[in-house]
């Protein structure tokens, strides 16, 4: 299953979202994570980090995964708001509320549902 994850507050967010996705053990053992440049706009030079790709295999866990992206929004001075898309399906974390992190978790199962973890690689 292919993910994107994209991050309020610019390509350094993204970055430590990235190192603290890889560093994550359950994260690591069961995805690949991989910044994906954008097009550069008006007076940028070179490409721009814009989308945080994550792409799972067998033995990924949904829950673990906004638990990591929650806790990592927890240790950020500015909580940044955190996209996760998979498909048409956006999932917003914002707040950081319990009942957000369980909304979240509810909607990447139901779309990975059936796909054994390895689907859209």
């Amino acid at each position: 299953m292919r993910l994107e994850l994209q991050v309020g507050l610019g390509a350094g967010e993204l970055r430590s979202l990235q190192g603290w996705l890889r560093a994550d053990p359950e994260v690591r053992r069961s995805a690949e994570v991989g910044v994906r440049g954008g097009v550069p706009g008006p007076g940028d030079m070179g490409t721009v980090l814009d989308v945080l790709e994550l792409v799972t295999g067998n033995g990924w866990s949904a829950a673990s995964f906004v638990l990591a992206v929650a806790s990592w929004r927890q240790s950020r001075p500015r909580r940044p708001r955190v996209e996760i898309r998979r498909g048409q399906t956006v999932i917003v974390l914002g707040e950081g509320s319990e009942e957000e992190i369980a909304r979240a978790v509810r909607a990447l199962e139901a779309v990975s549902g059936g796909e054994g973890g390895g689907g859209d690689r």
